[in-house]
């Protein structure tokens, strides 16, 4: 396969991607910015997620699944946390096709529009949040330990395959506690687990840390990572 690539000093970017392909990883498709994850590809993911999940579920945590598609009026209400990705947003408008009157095949029936557009998932926190307000009512209910396997959409403008998409798939995690001590917590305790997953079972060394002020994430207080030199 070697003899087939490009040579990654001479053009990285076209060896990793032809790399990706000819290891039948995956491929592009027929979306600008989504991929096909094939076979082998995926079993790589189904791997890392069994892994991960066992891990999460070991600290107590259990899955849920919400909502791919959040009411525009949610991200109204969380205007700041929005800011970092709203100009990456999909917006849900119509509900219907219809066939064009010139049989030249379908089109958006403008009378099915909706009454309040509909985002893509980008991120889950504000229809997560919006769910636990009817979950907690007092301290009794708390804390609420709650991961999702999902697939979000942020449409990038310049993609790669595996490495930025525009569709992709990932977990999060959604906490609630009684106060911001739990919270650092079960924060800190999230962050050693993903630098013990990466390391010992991805063999990827990461460094672990507190993103600068300008690298947090919106509407955070504070933003832990993990970081990685490829």
């Amino acid at each position: 396969m070697s003899k087939n690539l490009t040579k990654r000093d001479e053009d990285y970017s076209k060896w990793y991607n032809e790399l990706v392909v000819k290891a039948d990883l995956a491929e592009n498709s027929g979306v600008r910015g989504c991929m096909v994850i094939k076979p082998y590809g995926f079993a790589i993911w189904e791997k890392m997620q069994a892994e991960l999940d066992k891990k999460f579920k070991a600290t107590g945590h259990v899955n849920a699944y919400f909502p791919l598609f959040i009411p525009k009026s949610y991200f109204s209400k969380e205007a700041s946390h929005v800011d970092g990705f709203a100009k990456e947003c999909a917006v849900v408008t119509h509900y219907r096709l219809k066939n064009a009157e010139d049989g030249s095949g379908v089109v958006v029936d403008e009378k099915a529009k909706l009454e309040e557009e509909l985002i893509v998932r980008p991120t889950s926190e504000t229809i997560i949040w919006d769910t636990y307000r009817n979950w907690i009512q007092s301290y009794r209910d708390l804390p609420i330990l709650v991961n999702q396997w999902a697939n979000v959409v942020r449409w990038e403008m310049r993609t790669r395959l595996f490495l930025r998409t525009a569709e992709f798939l990932w977990q999060e995690g959604h906490t609630a506690h009684a106060t911001r001590e739990e919270a650092e917590k079960e924060t800190r305790l999230i962050l050693d687990l993903y630098a013990d997953f990466a390391e010992q079972f991805m063999a990827i060394p990461v460094i672990k840390g507190v993103k600068t002020e300008s690298e947090r994430f919106a509407g955070a207080l504070d933003t832990y990572c993990i970081e990685a030199l490829m």
